[in-house]
Formats: C-alpha cells, structure tokens, sequence
C-alpha cells in the first residue's frame, strides 16, 4: 500500500520591499510615521497594538520589523479603511490582523502588549483624550511602551492667524468664537507630556518636529489633500451658512502668499510602563 506523500512544511510568503517600507507617496501619514518608527523600540518578537490604523501605515512595516515570531494587532473604527488594508495585505504577514475595534471602548479580553501605537490617531481620541489614553494605557505588558503621533497645537499656525483677522474685519462675530473653540481644542505637545504622567508612565519623551506643507492659491489650496476632510473643515463649520463660507474661504485662498509656509508640527509622544503593572 502507498504511503501519501507528506506535504512539505508551508512557510510565510516574503513580502514584497514596498509593503515593508513605508510609502513614498503619502505626504502625510508617511512623515508622522517615520517620527514614531524613530521613536518606538521595536525587535524580532515583540506583539504590538496599532491604534487607529487606517489603511495600514505603519502596520504593515511594524509587522515587518516585529517578523513572525511576533504579532501585530491593527485596529480601527472603519471598516472601509481596513478592507482597503486586508486586501494590501493579501497573504503576507500572517501574523498582522486587521480588526474593527473603537479605541475608546477596547473590550477587556483584547489581551496585553508590548508596544502600542497608534500614527495620527490621538486626535481621534476626543472628546476626553486624557481618558481614552488611561484606559489605553491598561493593555500594555509590564514595561510596555506607548508612542502615539499627532499634528499638536501650533499646526498652521499662520493660516488660522490669517482666518482670524478675516473674521475680525467683516465682524463675523459667532464664526470667530467658533473658530477658537476648535483651535483651542487640538491637544499641545505640554498636554501629552501632562497625560503620559497621569497615566502613571515613565521614561516620558515628547518631541515635535516641523513639516512644511506646500500649496498654491484657489483651488489648489482649497481642495488640498492634506487640508481639506480636516483642517479646513473645521473653518466651513463655523458658518451656518455654507454659502458665505465657501465666499470667505475662496477670498482667503486668493492669498496664499499672506500665509504661507504653512508649517504643521509632528508631534510624538512616548512613554514606558512601569515594570510592576497591575494586570487588567
């Protein structure tokens, strides 16, 4: 009788080097990224949580450096922009999940960590930052670290000054209120630092690191890809009328040249937990 022929043992596929490395394309997630990477302490081995990870940067390059005998939980609140991730990912890196999770309500069984991250994502931790970052705090391993990236306050600066006069001159009263409402909400690099200490961390480093954005006048600043679905819709959000919205900010965007570089500040923010940590 023939003995069936044994299957030979399976190994992971080599990912291609572009799924590895961070994308050369993206001029926004990719510098925030590349300011996490330099300071998050990663090593073949190591489980992590990527917080609010979006089409997968970083993900994809923390599964890299992490290798297969680790694992990399990214999770995020949209599943459009994981589908988009799974479908990058293919096959390669078994040991990457993608998972619909909401940051702000983890349930208690997703397990403990060595590292947690999360590029971009702090901001997304509103409207109470300092206690979605505590209870985010609560799934890292003993001596675990945090590194979480966010545009701090003081990003672009000099449109929201320009913005301001604007208002000021045509007596836009309530819109200006507004206006300052939501600049004073964007978290400062001295608030992170403040809330890695009340969530008990140590070895605290908080850095911010300035990122020019370019742009041109008209159009080309007003439907900016880096500006437009964030920045410049919290100015149309001041207006009850969108009318005289879109009128002030096409006037605005005639004169780019009275506000521009517009400078952005990557801010970084890390922490270690103490080697006693109480389990969850």
């Amino acid at each position: 009788m023939m003995m069936p022929t044994p299957s030979p043992p399976s190994f992971p596929k080599i990912p291609p080097s572009w799924l590895c490395e961070l994308p050369k394309k993206d001029p926004w997630s990719r510098p925030f990224a590349e300011s996490l990477l330099t300071h998050l302490d990663l090593h073949p081995g190591l489980t992590v949580l990527d917080v609010n990870c979006g089409d997968g940067i970083p993900a994809f390059t923390l599964a890299h450096q992490v290798g297969s005998a680790g694992q990399v939980l990214a999770i995020d609140v949209s599943e459009g922009q994981l589908m988009r991730a799974r479908a990058v990912q293919g096959s390669y890196f078994p040991w990457l999940e993608f998972r619909r999770e909401d940051v702000k309500q983890l349930p208690e069984n997703l397990g403990r960590f060595d590292r947690i991250t999360g590029n971009l994502s702090f901001m997304f931790f509103r409207p109470d930052r300092e206690t979605a970052l505590h209870q985010l705090v609560r799934f890292l391993k003993p001596g675990g670290q945090l590194v979480l990236t966010f545009p701090s306050l003081g990003t672009f600066d000099s449109l929201w000054e320009r913005i301001d006069q604007e208002m000021q001159l045509r007596g836009f009263i309530a819109e200006r209120e507004r206006l300052v409402e939501y600049i004073a909400e964007r978290p400062s690099a001295e608030d992170a630092r403040r809330w890695l200490i009340s969530g008990g961390l140590e070895r605290l480093d908080v850095a911010e690191y300035p990122l020019e954005v370019e742009t041109g006048p008209g159009h080309e600043f007003l439907y900016h890809p880096l500006l437009r679905g964030g920045f410049l819709d919290d100015v149309y959000e001041c207006f009850t009328d969108q009318e005289l919205a879109e009128s002030f900010m096409q006037d605005i965007a005639a004169e780019t040249s009275s506000f521009v570089p517009l400078i952005a500040q990557r801010c970084v923010m890390s922490g270690w937990a103490p080697n006693d940590s109480l389990s969850i």
